[in-house]
């Protein structure tokens, strides 16, 4: 039986939130659904970017949008997404938006098209602290 449960939970994608400093500062997460990743390098003309991988192709759609639901609920919309196979990214020269969904939500819904992918938010607000931090701080 402990077997069992051992294998069940290998089987399963890891459901932390994980901060990386390096080579960028990074906030990753990843469910059954999908994973999302967000990235800070100051080299690029666009330093921010969200990428969300889903576990099935994209539909082609014009505007990607991330609802965050929770005490500081909201909706934001870009037409600026690509779509790469499984993988829709944006990149800006802002994300405080993002940063404050992911911080102060629930959840946070990746959309594209009649694609939804959910994301709980359960300890992210401590990794994304660590993010807000390391960008603040000069990359080596």
């Amino acid at each position: 039986m402990r077997t069992l449960i051992a294998l069940a939970l290998l089987a399963t994608p890891a459901t932390a939130w994980e901060f990386t400093a390096s080579p960028v500062c990074t906030v990753s997460h990843e469910t059954a659904d999908g994973a999302l990743t967000l990235s800070y390098d100051p080299r690029l003309p666009d330093p921010y970017a969200i990428a969300v991988t889903a576990n099935t192709q994209w539909p082609d759609a014009p505007i990607f949008g991330m609802r965050f639901d929770g005490p500081r609920a909201l909706t934001i919309t870009t037409d600026r997404q690509i779509v790469d196979g499984p993988t829709v990214t944006v990149r800006d020269q802002g994300f405080g938006n993002v940063l404050n969904g992911l911080e102060l939500n629930a959840t946070a819904t990746a959309l594209l098209g009649d694609t939804a992918i959910p994301f709980p938010l359960n300890d992210a607000a401590p990794e994304i602290q660590r993010f807000r931090a390391c960008i603040a701080a000069p990359i080596a």
